[in-house]
């Protein structure tokens, strides 16, 4: 069994489908299917149900699902080792909701790439549910997360200190009448879009629609067209104020604090390029 395999494996259990798995590798479809018909032969055991559209793993494959992961993640890791030096080099993939990574994450970002050019330095945008799954997977090596952790397999540093507001197009009307209106978001998942729906549930108030936006430029430019309201940072929202393009509310001290952490797994392995961006992240606090 070659590391190659499992990794081909992986990325059909993870798509679910072996024409998707092939564009995502960059193979041609047939090869992926005589690899992993090569596995199935080698471990005499079908790790895949053939559906109409595309494949389902078996009890077998779940199983094997699990010990892949857990290889190819010491294969990094023994990849990563030999690489360590004191000069940080190779990859560093960094993990952002997209408020943290508008507002914060640029002046860091830059500062750590002047430092460190060597550095393949990238940063992945998500919701928390995304961000949590992408350290669990290893895909990530770190990640600024919103809310409360509860974590025990990860550490964290507190990073930013964050005040939500309620923001709407420039306007008259109450608190409570907005709270009427459709809310704009990101899709579930999102810590702001939990807040706020705590807040109408305990208001006992329901908005009339949910709006889901790909970007933080879009639900912004959405709520001052008038589409209805959002939760987000003042920081992330206060030129548009400042501007006149949006209005600002201040919410429920209950609701307003919003705390950002750098959380990474105890086990991961820290390179010199993931241990100075640590020194660096503590000392820009």
């Amino acid at each position: 069994m070659e590391s190659g395999d499992l990794k081909i494996f992986q990325a059909v259990a993870r798509e679910g489908s072996i024409t998707k798995a092939a564009a995502s590798l960059g193979y041609v479809q047939s090869n992926v299917t005589a690899r992993i018909r090569q596995l199935e032969s080698e471990l005499n055991t079908p790790l895949f149900y053939r559906l109409s559209r595309g494949v389902s793993l078996t009890a077998a494959g779940c199983n094997l699902l699990t010990y892949a992961d857990q290889i190819t993640r010491l294969l990094d890791e023994a990849v990563k080792s030999t690489q360590f030096s004191e000069e940080p080099s190779g990859p560093l993939r960094i993990g952002s909701s997209e408020t943290t990574a508008a507002v914060h994450l640029p002046g860091i970002m830059l500062d750590y790439h002047k430092r460190y050019p060597d550095v393949k330095l990238s940063l992945i945008t998500g919701h928390r549910a995304d961000l949590v799954r992408g350290l669990n997977e290893y895909d990530l090596d770190g990640a600024f997360i919103t809310g409360p952790l509860d974590f025990p397999d990860f550490d964290a540093i507190r990073a930013f200190d964050e005040e939500l507001v309620l923001i709407s197009e420039p306007t008259e009307a109450s608190l409570r009448d907005l709270l009427t209106k459709p809310l704009l978001f990101f899709g579930k998942g999102c810590y702001h879009r939990e807040r706020l729906e705590q807040w109408l549930h305990e208001e006992n108030a329901g908005p009339t629609n949910i709006m889901e936006f790909g970007t933080l430029e879009a639900i912004m430019g959405g709520v001052a067209a008038g589409l209805g309201i959002s939760l987000l940072t003042r920081s992330s929202v206060q030129d548009w104020v400042d501007a006149g393009k949006l209005q600002a509310f201040r919410i429920p001290e209950r609701f307003r604090s919003s705390k950002v952490h750098f959380v990474f797994r105890r086990d991961l392995f820290r390179t010199s390029a993931f241990t100075k961006f640590v020194e660096l992240l503590e000392k820009s606090d």
